[in-house]
């Protein structure tokens, strides 16, 4: 799963992004990827990992509700499925 969130671009200032990506490892574990910056600036990365499916998705939701109150808005989802789909 991919999101690809960004603020509502300022007067003069480059708006701000975050994308949280979830992807399964070759072992069966969960990685949770979040990349945040300005957009054609700076950014940092941060990698978190889970071994249950449940967990990353909830850790996914987390950082995705989190930014959401932020002020960030969806540009750009990849991958949602459903409840029971792999």
């Amino acid at each position: 799963m991919r999101l690809y969130l960004q603020t509502v671009p300022g007067s003069a200032d480059a708006p701000r992004y975050v994308q949280i990506t979830l992807e399964q490892d070759l072992l069966g574990g969960w990685t949770l990827y979040r990349e945040s910056g300005t957009q054609g600036g700076r950014a940092s990365m941060k990698r978190e990992q889970f071994l249950e499916r449940d967990e990353a998705i909830a850790a996914f939701e987390k950082t995705r509700d989190a930014q959401l109150k932020r002020g960030f808005r969806v540009m750009f989802a990849q991958g949602q499925e459903g409840p029971y789909g792999r």
